[in-house]
């Protein structure tokens, strides 16, 4: 690896955050020069191709959210720029392994490494804090371990060729279905009123700038479903149909993303 690594990443609710914090601590301890820089504010363009790439996403519909794979697909084309990758999930993902693997190496990239890593959920059924304390202990180490196979030549980036293109075919479908103004309509987050403090917080952490303030927070039609604004709401004032009884997961506070 090179002594730059440039670090990407999305993250919704903080898991990928903490992974890839831990990663890159593990990098700086053996010297090298890390930096981190979210895909949501970032641009494809100005990607130094001299660096050691690193791509941190969480796992949604199959493979990942529309803006991190708008963010891959406009990546410059290199000669053999090293890129790695890590996702978080709460199961499985079978759509992007295989299929970032693909289009990296057509852009000229050397993929020298993917990992997985399973991470306590933030939507549906959100398990208790002991279970998900012991997903995040267990998960940075793993994080750990698969940065020093980075740095020792050790990892690999596999591709199973039939079934991640038809897991990705599936998730493309359904992120198209989730940007359509119907779904977005049936499924847009609602305002508690009774809660709400008009904070603010859920508008400056969006990562689509989905949310304006009017005198409560006014939910658009460009979400990405990351549930970072309703996980994190302090007041517990967007309802979500995605949460089980109303429980929420977050890993970190709103701070980081603001």
């Amino acid at each position: 690896m090179n002594h730059c690594i440039d670090f990407y990443f999305f993250s919704g609710t903080g898991n990928t955050l903490l992974v890839v914090k831990r990663m890159s601590e593990v990098f700086q301890s053996k010297g090298h020069e890390v930096h981190l820089k979210r895909i949501e504010k970032s641009m494809p363009d100005d990607v130094n191709t001299e660096c050691t790439i690193g791509l941190g996403f969480p796992v949604a519909v199959l493979s990942t959210y529309d803006l991190v794979w708008k963010f891959i697909k406009e990546l410059p084309d290199v000669d053999g720029t090293e890129i790695f990758m890590i996702d978080t999930l709460g199961g499985y993902s079978g759509g992007i392994v295989g299929p970032l693997k693909s289009i990296l190496e057509s852009k000229g990239y050397k993929t020298i490494g993917a990992c997985e890593i399973v991470m306590p959920l933030n939507i549906f059924y959100i398990q208790d804090s002991t279970v998900n304390t012991k997903k995040v202990e267990e998960g940075l180490l793993k994080a750990e371990n698969y940065a020093l196979s980075l740095l020792n030549n050790e990892s690999k980036w596999g591709h199973f060729p039939l079934l991640p293109e038809v897991m990705r075919f599936i998730s493309k479908m359904g992120i198209r279905l989730t940007a359509t103004s119907v779904h977005q309509k049936i499924l847009k987050f609602k305002v508690d009123k009774l809660r709400c403090d008009k904070c603010g917080i859920c508008r400056d952490i969006c990562p689509s700038n989905n949310i304006k303030m009017g005198e409560y927070p006014l939910i658009g039609n460009s979400c990405e479903y990351c549930m970072r604004c309703v996980s994190m709401c302090p007041f517990n004032a967007l309802v979500s149909i995605f949460n089980y009884q109303g429980k929420t997961y977050s890993a970190v506070k709103p701070k980081e993303f603001k």
